[in-house]
């Protein structure tokens, strides 16, 4: 499947290609972009890995990552998306698609966040049959918290993984 190209009033949200591959791995390769995912900056060969991911999940899936950039200067500024990444995690979140955002540390704080995931909600909304999506998140991670929230996340849990507590959140899908 064709990623489809979405648009808000300041983004772009577009599929990625391996013309992303530096804009990828600068963006992970900063620890404030990592600090409450993995906690240590991702390597040039993990970002080429974390890029194939994300256009191999369109190719198996039907959904997955868009790259987000800025409407007027075509920017690269973070990733937004949908993924079955077959967590090991107890509880599971068995097959629910996992919501996820990371955006460069200098558009924190303008509100691009919630417009994106705001975004592609509105494609699972349109596009899929989901009933649910999910997300996850280090339970000290109060501004991913707050996103959810504003965007119909709520608490459903903790989980472990990777023998960490991890905060679960959920939101139904509304039908249009």
């Amino acid at each position: 499947m064709t990623p489809p190209t979405l648009a808000t009033g300041r983004l772009i949200l577009r599929p990625h290609g391996v013309q992303d591959c530096q804009a990828v791995a600068a963006l992970w390769a900063e620890p404030e972009v990592v600090r409450f995912i993995s906690g240590a900056p991702a390597s040039p060969e993990e970002s080429w890995t974390r890029l194939l991911r994300y256009i191999g999940h369109w190719q198996a899936l039907g959904y997955g990552y868009w790259a987000v950039t800025l409407r007027e200067s075509g920017r690269f500024i973070g990733e937004v998306g949908f993924a079955d990444y077959q967590r090991g995690m107890e509880p599971p979140l068995a097959g629910v698609p996992e919501a996820g955002w990371v955006l460069a540390p200098e558009v924190h704080g303008q509100g691009i966040a919630t417009e994106a995931v705001g975004r592609i909600h509105q494609w699972a909304e349109e596009a899929t049959d989901w009933a649910e999506t999910a997300c996850i998140f280090d339970p000290a991670h109060t501004a991913s918290h707050h996103v959810a929230r504003k965007l119909g996340y709520a608490p459903a849990g903790e989980a472990l993984y990777k023998e960490n507590p991890t905060l679960v959140m959920k939101r139904p899908i509304a039908r249009r």
